[in-house]
């Protein structure tokens, strides 16, 4: 709660810092509603050059905020830089052995950008982690690729609001919790030798999750379009558009709406989306949190990573439809992403089993960067020279509505 109690005396001394806080939201939201609401209006599958230009533009902005950070805290607009936290300096620090860790001072705009940069860049590298779960997700429920853009922007909005609460409560509600890191990493290895020796099944109530799900909440195994609820309790039917034959789903028979609204898989979809950046921001939060405790810096370097999740996605989507070996690629890392977190979760709970705890062994940043961009570059060199001789391919987040 350390740094909620900075945060309050921060804002408590200058009030128009309150105003930085809410102007950046503003203009998330603003990005957000232009991205859903006019450009993204229909469901429609992301081609690769689109992703492509939207990671391109998150990247501009991401980085371009940086360059504004500096004049901002350079000029001081709306206090900021003025009575910031920072982390003690050495010279304060040898004057006494009791000098607390983190105090309020003056920040120049050129650490605060330096802040900004290195945090947005950590944790746009952790997110890389996030993209491959989400993938998994899609997989595993069948959601065809023209719906995922939806999960995804409420799966962002969602992450937005929650890592904006976690940065705010601080580093203890998210120790409290690290042993949800256990079963997460558990589920990524089990899940990664289930993609390697099961074939997969794109019928959603094939899906032993749905299955339990349903057995506690209003579900259907059965996608209904772009809806998140529906009262159908049949699965929906299509027949071809006389002028353009696109399949055309087709209004349900009369008499066969329930009273109630259910959940659909997309729906349950969005919710382990959210579980999976609750689970990664366990991670990737504290990692900021060693560059800087400034909460402003935290919360924009944060913000701006996570906002080029969805381009970042559909980029390494569609690479998997067109190269064969990015999938056992996104295997091994799923594989690798597993074992990574059993190793930071597992040590200090081994007393549960009888053996003497231990430190956390967490794999560095370097490594794991390392460790996915070499695997997905070998894997695309691997794709290039052997080709795959029928040019079907076949992506994790294939399957259509339109053959039910």
């Amino acid at each position: 709660m350390h740094h909620l109690a900075l945060l309050a005396a921060e804002t408590a001394s200058h009030p128009a810092k309150l105003w930085a806080y809410l102007i950046f939201f503003a203009v998330v939201v603003v990005f957000l509603a232009v991205d859903l609401g006019l450009i993204h209006r229909e469901s429609k599958e992301i081609s690769f050059k689109e992703a492509s230009l939207w990671s391109v533009f998150w990247l501009v902005c991401g980085l371009s905020f940086g360059g504004l950070v500096k004049v901002a805290y350079d000029r001081h607009w709306l206090d900021l830089g003025l009575d910031t936290p920072r982390y003690n300096t050495h010279e304060l620090a040898g004057k006494s052995p009791d000098q607390p860790l983190v105090v309020l001072g003056e920040v120049t705009g050129t650490d605060a950008a330096t802040q900004y940069v290195t945090g947005y860049v950590v944790e746009k590298s952790l997110a890389m982690d996030n993209i491959f779960v989400i993938a998994l997700v899609f997989a595993f429920f069948a959601i065809p690729a023209k719906y995922q853009y939806r999960v995804l922007f409420w799966g962002i909005l969602g992450a937005i609001i929650m890592r904006g609460t976690m940065i705010f409560v601080g580093s203890a509600l998210i120790e409290r919790y690290q042993w949800i890191l256990i079963v997460f990493g558990a589920f990524l290895v089990l899940t990664a030798l289930k993609m390697a020796l099961i074939k997969g099944n794109d019928d959603p109530s094939q899906n032993i999750a749905v299955r339990i799900i349903k057995r506690f909440l209003p579900a259907v195994d059965f996608l209904d379009g772009q809806r998140f609820f529906t009262r159908r309790t049949l699965a929906p039917t299509y027949a071809p558009d006389p002028v353009t034959g696109t399949p055309v789903q087709q209004p349900p028979p009369p008499g066969s709406l329930g009273a109630k609204w259910k959940m659909t898989p997309l729906f349950i979809a969005l919710i382990l989306v959210e579980v999976t950046d609750l689970v990664f921001a366990v991670d990737s939060i504290p990692a900021i949190f060693a560059i800087t405790p400034d909460p402003f810096i935290v919360l924009t370097s944060n913000i701006f990573a996570i906002l080029g999740l969805r381009a970042l996605y559909f980029c390494l989507a569609a690479l998997i439809a067109k190269f064969r070996f990015l999938k056992p690629a996104l295997i091994l890392i799923l594989a690798f992403v597993g074992v990574k977190l059993l190793l930071l979760a597992v040590p200090p709970y081994l007393p549960v089993v009888g053996l003497e705890a231990e430190s956390p062994i967490k794999v560095s940043l370097n490594l794991s960067l390392g460790v996915v961009l070499g695997t997905l570059a070998l894997a695309t060199v691997l794709s290039i020279l052997f080709p795959p001789r029928a040019a079907h391919g076949h992506s994790l987040h294939s399957g259509s509505p339109d053959r039910r």
